[in-house]
């Protein structure tokens, strides 16, 4: 049975998003999103709870991240979850990130004056 690599998120962008020229002249846009989840305590109080996604765009779909968006733009992503290994201080770390291959903007357009 073949393996399943997926994920979908609709959230704010934290930041503006940075670019990064590999030596192999590829692009890479690095971003990161908010994503809010709202529900009610057992005694009917409002909860909010914020998850983050590190965010890679990788070719041309990175540069019309790099274009069009910039931070507190709400968007839809569609990609598959990346963990890196590292070493820091001579204990590993791994960082999880979302490699995209679908962007959607989700804000209204400004109308210009």
């Amino acid at each position: 049975m073949p393996s399943l690599n997926r994920v979908q998120i609709i959230g704010r962008l934290g930041k503006d998003p940075e670019e990064k020229i590999l030596q192999s002249g590829r692009t890479l846009v690095v971003f990161s999103v908010a994503v809010d989840r709202l529900w009610k305590s057992r005694n009917g109080e409002s909860r909010k709870e914020t998850d983050w996604f590190n965010v890679e765009a990788w070719g041309k779909l990175g540069e019309i991240c790099l274009k069009y968006l910039n931070k507190g733009k709400l968007v839809y992503l569609e990609g598959r979850l990346r963990t890196s290994r590292y070493e820091h201080e001579g204990e590993t770390r791994y960082a999880t990130k979302v490699v995209v291959d679908r962007m959607q903007m989700l804000d209204r357009h400004e109308k210009e004056a």
